[in-house]
């Protein structure tokens, strides 16, 4: 199974974005899809296909972290490739969803390689073309969100990929202290 570890979003931050998106869809800049409502999260570790076996192994590990619960806030928009557009992004801020990956990291160093550049985001939207890249990269640049949530927990999730795009399943809770 596809598997990855992330962090969900509250709904009303989960508003907040998908208010943007609307307003991002009417201007018309580029053809694409953007992230449903319920599919908004935080992914700190993709890990990819693994078994039954490994899961377990996973879920073992990661309950043995001990982490404080932190804040974090949302930043500017942004793509990850001006040259070739493919992910619309709203970055996430704060110490500790640095300090959290790298936990994880080393947590699961036995079991996956490192994350050689974590950059903390929400995906909100999958670009397939665009109209125009200069305007889009204005109105990503002028994004200002004032939305600060805390961190209580994080999760292990399944990801199944379907014609509609992916559905996801928590197959563990972690809390953080």
């Amino acid at each position: 199974m596809r598997v990855f570890i992330a962090i969900e979003i509250p709904n009303e931050v989960r508003e907040e974005i998908v208010n943007f998106q609307k307003e991002l869809e009417k201007k018309k800049l580029f053809f694409g899809k953007f992230t449903e409502k319920e599919n908004l999260h935080l992914t700190l570790k993709f890990l990819g296909e693994v078994d039954e076996t490994g899961v377990e192994e996973i879920k073992k590990k990661l309950k043995e972290i001990q982490f404080p619960r932190f804040k974090v806030c949302l930043g500017n928009g942004g793509v990850f490739s001006e040259d070739f557009v493919r992910i619309i992004w709203v970055q996430i801020l704060g110490n500790g969803i640095f300090e959290l990956q790298k936990e994880i990291d080393e947590s699961l160093r036995d079991l996956f390689e490192r994350e050689k550049r974590f950059m903390s985001h929400l995906t909100i939207a999958r670009v397939k073309s665009i109209k125009d890249k200069k305007l889009l990269l204005d109105e990503l640049g002028k994004i200002k969100f004032d939305f600060e949530f805390g961190v209580k927990k994080f999760f292990l999730k399944k990801s199944t990929l379907t014609e509609k795009g992916p559905t996801y399943e928590n197959l563990a809770e972690i809390d953080l202290d």
